[in-house]
């Protein structure tokens, strides 16, 4: 596949860097207040905001591979129920009655024709439509088009669904809220991989804590001295802003030996790690053969869930394939959990008073633009477009 120009001017920028012993650098140092962490008024806006009214990924196409397909989803504290139609469409809805309000759902997934209240039997169609009720004749004066399940805004794009947690008055474009990642995005082909392992972790911890941890590289050779370091160069990565979406680009040592080479013979994708950061809580985190996807949701003062699937090119059909990949998942599982142990001491310390801010560094430069676009939202003047 030809690289492309925005591929081939990050290639550049890091030799250039490797070259020169320079990194990435912004202009300015940014003290964040540790009240940002800790403050509860602070933690209900950032869940009445950016886990209300942005894409939250919640699950991968093949998790509804076929009409009748469903799926649940609580950790947004939304009850949500997601479904494929007989239409082959995807369709979101609030996982509650619209008689008494009774979750409709248990199962995390499963196939279904219809869904049937257990508190009194209102049924429900795929498509959310109310399709039954026990002795209708006690509600001979109701609409019952009107009593259809609340739907939620869902996109598959990407091989992966998203779902807006909240009832939106305008209708989302959300082609143009991922524009400037769509090339990229597209190119991974998400939709033919395959789920190799799918996990989710509850830690004591700031969901911003979590977050952070993807969003530079300064702390690999530190938080991650014996797994990760040895395999990237050291603080050199290099972030684009998308705002408020960042592609942050961590290169593997193998990239110095590009610079003797045609620009147009070189290859991106073997000589990097990508992180993209799609506001508020997602990353599509791309290795050089296989791909994480993560989402970040707090839970509560101080507490959030991380859920992660792996994404592989195809099902392994060997013993080999199959201990190659576990391999690499065994490994990931360490690394990620290097720097949520960290950020669970960072959590014990927020309410000392040690810190009244923290120091976001010139080449943390994910760091500063993910708080830009986050105090964006909080203050309205970031907000996904809306369809004409």
């Amino acid at each position: 596949m030809k690289i492309s120009t925005q591929e081939q001017q990050i290639i550049k920028d890091i030799l250039t860097h490797a070259a020169e012993g320079t990194t990435h650098m912004l202009d300015q140092v940014m003290e964040n207040p540790v009240s940002k962490y800790t403050d509860p008024a602070q933690l209900d806006a950032e869940i009445n905001t950016l886990f209300r009214n942005f894409p939250i990924i919640i699950g991968h196409s093949s998790d509804l591979a076929a009409p009748g397909d469903f799926l649940t989803h609580d950790d947004t504290g939304v009850p949500i129920l997601v479904t494929r139609s007989q239409d082959g469409q995807i369709n979101a809805f609030m996982n509650v009655c619209r008689h008494r309000g009774a979750r409709l759902e248990d199962a995390p997934c499963g196939k279904a024709r219809t869904f049937s209240c257990p508190y009194h039997a209102w049924t429900y169609g795929l498509d959310g439509r109310l399709r039954g009720m026990p002795q209708p004749f006690g509600f001979d004066t109701v609409d019952r088009s009107e009593l259809g399940l609340i739907a939620l805004p869902v996109f598959e794009r990407f091989g992966m669904i998203w779902v807006v947690p909240s009832v939106q008055e305008h209708k989302m474009d959300f082609d143009a809220w991922v524009a400037p990642m769509q090339e990229q995005l597209h190119g991974l082909d998400l939709g033919g991989h395959v789920v190799f392992r799918k996990w989710s972790l509850h830690r004591d911890m700031s969901w911003r804590l979590a977050l952070e941890g993807f969003q530079e590289s300064y702390h690999f050779c530190s938080a991650h001295r014996d797994t990760a370091c040895s395999g990237y160069l050291d603080n050199q990565s290099l972030c684009l802003d998308f705002d408020p979406h960042v592609r942050h680009s961590v290169p593997l040592p193998s990239v110095t030996e590009l610079k003797d080479q045609d620009p147009e013979t070189w290859e991106y994708r073997p000589h990097f790690m990508t992180q993209n950061y799609l506001f508020p809580a997602n990353f599509v985190q791309v290795m050089t053969d296989h791909v994480y996807v993560h989402t970040i949701i707090p839970t509560g003062p101080g507490t959030c869930v991380f859920q992660c699937m792996m994404l592989i090119p195809e099902a392994p059909t060997t013993e080999k394939a199959e201990r190659y990949w576990q391999k690499n998942h065994d490994l990931i599982r360490v690394v990620f959990n290097e720097d949520f142990v960290i950020g669970e001491g960072i959590q014990k310390g927020l309410q000392t008073g040690a810190n009244q801010n923290f120091v976001f560094g010139k080449f943390e430069v994910g760091l500063h633009l993910g708080q830009r676009a986050i105090d964006a939202a909080l203050d309205g003047s970031l907000r996904v477009p809306v369809a004409s």
